[in-house]
C-alpha cells in the first residue's frame, strides 16, 4: 500500500462511512470536531452500545468477540468493531484465510459484523467501512478476509458483504482521502441533496445557503429538487455513528 501512518494520525475508521455518505458531513465531524446529535443517530448509537455489551462468548466451534479494537497503520485508521465471529475452518479452508489468534489455540476464520440502524444502503458508504474493519483484520493476524456481514436493524437479518478488489479499493481510496482533507485542513464544500433532510448536521452545515455556487438559480435547483424528489428511505438513509 505503501504510506504507514503512526499512531497519531490514525483516524476512526467511521469516517469511512461518513466520507461515502457526505464528504462534508465527514468534514465537520471529523475535522471541525462538530457534532449534532437527532434521534436516528442515537437510535445507532443505542444499537452499537447494545452489540458492545456482553463480552465474549463461546459456541462449540465459534466465538464471538465484541468491541474488539482494530488499528491498521496501512490505512491509517483504528476503531472498535461491533462483533467479530471466529469460526473453525472447514478442511477445504485455504490456509491464507486463516488466522492464529492471540489466546486461542489452532487457527480461526474471522468475520466481522457490523450493527446498523434502518435498512440496507444503495451506496458502498456501510459496506466500505466494514470492508475497513476487515483490512484492520488483516493486518492484525496476517490473514485474508473473505466476507463479513451487516446487520440492520429494521428487517433484523445480516447482509453478507464480499470483500472483492472494488470495495477494497473505494475503501482504501476513501481512507487516502480523507487523510488528504485532514492534512489540507480544508472541510468540503455543501453540496444539497434529498438526503440533507434528516441529517443530524443540517444545521451547523446550512447546504442550502453555503458554497461556492450559492446563486438564484442554485437556490431554484435544490427547490425544485425538494419538490420532485421524495424524502429518501425515510429513515434508513442516514448516518450512523
Amino acid at each position: 500500500m505503501g504510506t504507514t501512518y503512526d499512531d497519531d494520525d490514525l483516524l476512526p475508521i467511521s469516517a469511512i462511512q461518513h466520507w461515502l455518505f457526505c464528504r462534508r458531513q465527514c468534514g465537520l465531524i471529523h475535522l471541525e470536531q462538530a457534532w449534532a446529535e437527532n434521534r436516528l443517530t442515537a437510535q445507532g448509537r443505542q444499537l452499537h452500545d447494545c452489540a458492545h455489551e456482553g463480552g465474549s462468548e463461546s459456541r462449540g466451534d465459534l466465538r464471538v468477540v465484541r468491541g474488539l479494537r482494530l488499528c491498521s497503520h496501512e490505512l491509517g485508521l483504528t476503531g472498535q468493531a461491533d462483533v467479530v465471529e471466529l469460526k473453525r475452518p472447514p478442511p477445504e479452508s485455504p490456509p491464507d484465510r486463516q488466522a492464529c489468534v492471540p489466546g486461542l489455540q489452532g487457527r480461526w476464520i474471522p468475520y466481522p459484523v457490523e450493527y446498523k440502524r434502518g435498512r440496507p444502503k444503495a451506496n458502498d458508504c456501510d459496506r466500505a467501512q466494514l470492508c475497513a474493519q476487515a483490512m484492520c483484520l488483516e493486518e492484525m493476524l496476517d490473514t485474508r478476509i473473505h466476507d463479513g456481514a451487516l446487520f440492520y436493524g429494521k428487517p433484523r437479518r445480516r447482509e453478507v458483504v464480499v470483500f472483492d478488489a472494488r470495495l477494497r479499493a473505494v475503501t482504501q481510496t476513501a481512507a487516502e482521502d480523507i487523510h488528504r482533507m485532514m492534512q489540507s485542513g480544508a472541510t468540503p464544500p455543501p453540496t444539497y441533496s434529498p438526503k440533507c433532510r434528516r441529517c443530524s448536521m443540517a444545521e451547523g452545515c446550512l447546504p442550502k445557503s453555503t458554497g461556492a455556487a450559492n446563486h438564484a438559480s442554485d437556490y431554484l435547483r435544490r427547490g425544485l429538487i425538494d419538490a420532485i424528489q421524495p424524502d429518501p428511505l425515510e429513515e434508513d438513509d442516514r448516518e450512523d455513528l
